[in-house]
């Protein structure tokens, strides 16, 4: 596989990874930062809009794969999706650590 669908499948990890705690908190009811809060990623978005910005980050990520030649036979390739998914979520973890409450 070349470099590029390495990287690719890094990008695939770190949509997935954004994409899970809007979709949970949006399918929940839950307020829950999105970049079109204000202020952005730190105020509070509606569970619709969480859950919408979950589905684009599933798409993102989708073609993302389309493009990566991701295989679970080749180890390489899910060490760059496994870094990507634990590097979006670690970021995060911090990030909404201090978002606002309600």
């Amino acid at each position: 596989m070349e470099w590029y669908h390495y990287l690719n499948g890094f990008f695939v990890g770190a949509f997935l990874s954004n994409s899970l705690p809007h979709l949970v908190k949006g399918v929940c009811g839950d307020k829950f930062p999105t970049p079109f809060a204000k202020p952005s990623g730190r105020g509070l978005s509606s569970p619709a809009l969480n859950v919408v910005w979950a589905l684009l980050n599933m798409v993102i990520a989708y073609l993302f794969f389309r493009f990566s030649k991701l295989s679970f036979q080749d180890n390489l390739s899910v060490i760059t999706f496994f870094a990507g998914f634990a590097i979006v979520s670690l970021i995060s973890s911090k990030g909404f650590a201090s978002k606002h409450k309600e």
